[in-house]
């Protein structure tokens, strides 16, 4: 019989509790998406902010309103100032990431109603659905948009590396604004399911080797210095087209439009 410990270079396993609050929080939309999002509209009583228990009114986008149905979602994410998430490579637009600020339960849909419009005319009026916030991570007011709440995701991170070459860039970093991220902090990076990207992947993070000049010989030679491991992540949250990520095992801070691949 042999006994044998652990390999050094195993693949770290996610615990739940490190990203769990994190699964309540922002969601990725698309432009699409985010220009048809329902608006609060107005408060009861002359209210100025929003918190749980409070009613409210929201309207739905032009020819999309916000309605009662059996197919139709009764819970929503209240989110608001949603910030575009830009590949560091290509510049083009991921999507946008959407904080949450609290949740709103559907009571009444949208109407409608005759009443008087300007100069007396005649005019049909939207009557907006009427919403209950239940819950308040932040105060909400008029402008917060309303996402529906997200399926909640099976929890099951089983450490894996992909069968497929990655070669992806992070993004941006999740939470106060900060220079590096260092461990246990969440990162974006821009790829998704689109791309093979899924839960429990782990992935390398590398800073990109530097061009330089050896000048040491007397003559000036071109160089390109190697990529510097910095660390692993892991994927827990996959969109189409980014991906949420834990960093592990870092040893220096993860920069913005720093090398993500497979791990070796």
């Amino acid at each position: 019989m042999r006994i044998e410990g652990p390999r050094a270079d195993a693949l770290p396993t996610l615990k739940n509790n490190q990203i769990e609050p994190f699964l309540a929080e922002p969601i990725v939309v698309d432009e699409l998406a985010l220009s048809l999002a329902p608006r609060i509209v107005a408060m009861q009583d002359n209210r100025v902010l929003l918190s749980a228990g409070d009613r409210a009114y929201a309207l739905g986008a032009p020819g999309r309103p916000l309605l009662e149905g059996p197919d139709r979602p009764k819970l929503f994410r209240v989110y608001r100032d949603p910030k575009p998430l830009i590949d560091p490579v290509t510049r083009e637009l991921l999507g946008y990431e959407a904080p949450n600020v609290g949740q709103a339960r559907l009571l009444t849909g949208e109407s409608t109603t005759a009443g008087s419009g300007t100069f007396g005319r005649p005019e049909v009026l939207a009557v907006p659905a009427t919403i209950q916030i239940v819950g308040d991570k932040r105060e909400m007011y008029p402008g917060d948009r309303l996402a529906p709440e997200p399926p909640r995701p099976f929890l099951s991170y089983t450490p894996h590396a992909p069968d497929r070459p990655v070669d992806a860039r992070v993004v941006s970093f999740y939470g106060d604004a900060v220079v590096y991220a260092g461990q246990n902090q969440i990162v974006t990076i821009n790829r998704g399911t689109r791309d093979g990207i899924e839960i429990g992947h782990v992935l390398a993070v590398l800073k990109p080797g530097r061009t330089k000049v050896d000048s040491t010989s007397g003559v000036n030679v071109p160089m390109q210095l190697p990529d510097q491991r910095l660390g692993l992540l892991m994927v827990f949250r996959p969109f189409e087209r980014v991906s949420y990520a834990l960093l592990l095992q870092v040893t220096e801070g993860v920069g913005i439009g720093d090398l993500v691949t497979n791990p070796y």
